[in-house]
């Protein structure tokens, strides 16, 4: 340590001297800077309570709106930027397709089977309220040479009325119970399809 002492500048060297000499301090000294260290007022912690103090703000009623939206649209482009971050993962539902609304589960269409025998029929269809009475909407197939006419549809829950349509002739399903008379002179089948909640 001495050698780095000596190789000092000869003023720094008495800079360094002076700082490592013991103060001399008497007894009277030291008790007067112990009182006015013991009497001065604690420092306030003024930055802190000024942050933490409740306030009461007035907005605008269109300001708030505005405050609002800017909060929500920060949650939702933070929730995307989240979301997209890992990709989809194996525990979240998939996106919902924009323009397919989700409907609740009683007015969820049933895929419904018709069936009618007609062992000599060359064309068979089947009409009613759900296809606007249409005798080619909704034409049968038929395969083999049982004679067994099928075609599947989606119907909404509730009542509907149909019939079917065997080489251009109306025919009640003989399965089916009739609804009243139509007002045409004719009683069409009823079917019932029933929802979750139905």
């Amino acid at each position: 340590m001495t050698d780095q002492f000596d190789s000092l500048d000869p003023e720094l060297r008495q800079i360094v001297a002076e700082a490592r000499r013991p103060v001399a301090m008497g007894e009277g000294a030291r008790v007067r800077l112990m009182q006015a260290i013991r009497s001065a007022p604690a420092p306030r912690r003024a930055r802190l309570e000024w942050v933490l103090r409740p306030r009461q703000i007035a907005l605008p009623p269109w300001a708030t709106v505005a405050l609002a939206a800017g909060l929500v649209g920060i949650g939702v482009i933070g929730g995307t930027l989240v979301t997209d971050r890992d990709g989809p993962s194996a525990e979240q539902p998939s996106a919902v397709v924009a323009g397919t609304p989700q409907l609740p589960d009683s007015l969820v269409p049933r895929t419904i089977k018709f069936v009618l025998v007609a062992p000599a029929a060359a064309r068979v269809s089947v009409v009613g309220d759900f296809n606007g009475w249409n005798t080619s909407a909704t034409p049968m197939q038929t395969r083999g040479a049982n004679g067994m006419w099928t075609v599947y549809v989606p119907l909404h829950p509730g009542l509907h009325t149909y019939s079917f349509v065997v080489d251009g002739q109306f025919v009640n399903d003989p399965t089916a119970p009739l609804a009243p008379d139509d007002g045409f002179g004719s009683r069409n089948s009823i079917m019932f399809v029933k929802g979750s909640s139905l």
